[in-house]
């Protein structure tokens, strides 16, 4: 009897993330969009392998899970949200307001909850951006938080917080204000170290750990270049300038030894004139586009980011400015071999592929492949060692855009369009589709695995799909 009151005492100190279910971050364990063990259902629906279907309020972060717990961030009412609910039945168990700060702009399809939160089975870590981190227990009592001030993010921050051991890591990069990559201790919200990412705009990615022997790496993907960043001291040990300069959102990724990057880029010519631009725009003939003149797709955020000699209009000046930025940087999908130290970009490109690339759906690796989807349901695969396509922009016969990222579990791919449909491959070196899968309600955020389930957070609700 008494050994068994031992046992019982040590399994209740272990982290649930060690002992139990668990999804921790945005993509999973080290953003991978891999469940090793878990075998979730392939065909689902409002009819088929629904377990619990419950309203949510609105947001983009994905589902955070620890243990039975699932964790969220919601935006309703101007007010930004941390939740947690049961994972048995995805009832509300707690809902915490974010500490006092005007919400971020953002794009129209973007909201400012964006960022996933981030859970070491301990406490689960949230980023409010008007704010900064606040950690809390399972149960959702405040253990701390630290102010992250931050300036303006085109279109709004898109980057969720990351975590190794006991470090949390969160890419603070930013087109006004310093760029900084920031590390604090999970258990008290110390700062651990703070690295200057000065020229890096936007903030859209989330780090990744990187770990080679006794070496672990922090990796940011940014503006023109990813980069290494040595995890307890935040040095920089390597970079790698194989991204273009604006809105690098993909999150990269890790397999056979390499790492995945990858950028699609803005054309220089796409802008047009700003002749062509002003002559529709500038009402008052003065040559330059003021706020109120600005035409749709370029307010608010846009408009502040355009305007890069920051004098409240947008001119020719600017416009050439921002013509000459898009036209840095590279382009494409990359594999990179582990680096040493310094500047990579010469001497540790594996390959590298232009055809098939996302500009926001997340590459995945995944038994050896690598699998990207484009908008309009166009999936490529290549060999993940050599570079090599298996197949090419081919059809998945679920259109519209697509924003979530693949995840993969049990040799089978999920890929979420924005309309609602997930549709299941096979993981194989032809194209095979098993299910498309209508829920019938736009989906933007990455779905979730754990237990065997798939944990799905739409517009207006959040599902959980399993085998009864």
């Amino acid at each position: 009897m008494k050994r068994i009151l031992i046992v019982s005492l040590f399994s209740a100190c272990l982290p649930l993330s060690a002992a139990t279910a668990s999804w921790p971050q945005f993509r999973g364990p080290n953003s991978s969009g891999v469940a090793a063990k878990d075998k979730p259902p392939i065909r689902f629906g409002a009819e088929s392998n629904l377990l619990w279907k419950v309203e949510v309020p609105p947001g983009l972060s994905s589902p955070c899970i620890a243990g039975d717990r699932i964790f969220l961030t919601a935006f309703e009412n101007e007010k930004l949200f941390a939740l947690g609910r049961h994972r048995r039945d995805g009832k509300e168990l707690w809902r915490r307001e974010a500490p006092p700060g005007k919400p971020q702009e953002v794009h129209k399809v973007s909201s400012p909850a964006v960022a996933t939160p981030v859970t070491d089975g301990r406490r689960v870590y949230v980023y409010f951006v008007p704010f900064g981190l606040v950690a809390y227990d399972l149960d959702g009592n405040e253990q701390w938080r630290k102010a992250v001030p931050i300036g303006l993010v085109m279109n709004g921050s898109g980057t969720s917080p990351a975590i190794t051991g006991d470090i949390v890591v969160l890419n603070c990069d930013q087109d006004e204000g310093e760029s900084v990559l920031l590390a604090v201790d999970a258990r008290t919200g110390k700062v651990l170290w703070q690295t200057s990412r000065a020229g890096s705009i936007g903030s859209y990615t989330t780090p990744i750990t990187w770990r080679r022997g006794a070496q672990e790496d922090v990796v940011v993907c940014g503006s023109l270049r990813v980069a290494g960043y040595e995890l307890h001291t935040g040095k920089e040990r390597w970079t790698a300038g194989v991204l273009t300069s604006v809105a690098v959102t993909p999150t990269p990724t890790l397999g056979d030894g390499q790492l995945y990057v990858m950028s699609r880029g803005v054309p220089p010519n796409a802008m047009g004139t700003f002749a062509n631009f002003a002559g529709k725009s500038d009402k008052d003939g003065d040559g330059k586009i003021s706020p109120s003149e600005a035409p749709p797709g370029y307010e608010g955020t846009t408009f502040r980011g355009m305007d890069m000699d920051k004098d409240g209009f947008i001119t020719e000046k600017d416009w050439t400015a921002m013509t000459n930025l898009f036209a840095k940087g590279d382009s494409g999908l990359f594999a990179l071999r582990a680096p040493g130290s310094g500047d990579i970009t010469g001497t540790h490109v594996a390959w590298k592929q232009t055809k098939g690339i996302a500009g926001l759906s997340s590459p995945l690796f995944y038994k050896g492949r690598i699998y990207v989807v484009q908008d309009g349901g166009r999936v490529t695969c290549w060999d993940a060692k050599t570079g090599k396509p298996l197949y090419e922009q081919e059809r998945l016969g679920a259109e519209g855009e697509y924003y979530a990222s693949p995840i993969a579990a049990n040799g089978h791919i999920y890929m979420t369009s924005a309309r609602g449909t997930i549709t299941s491959i096979r993981a194989e070196d032809a194209l095979e589709v098993e299910a498309r899968n209508d829920l019938g309600e736009s989906v933007m955020a990455t779905p979730a695995i754990a237990d065997n389930k798939l944990y799905v957070r739409g517009a207006n609700h959040l599902w959980a799909f399993g085998r009864k």
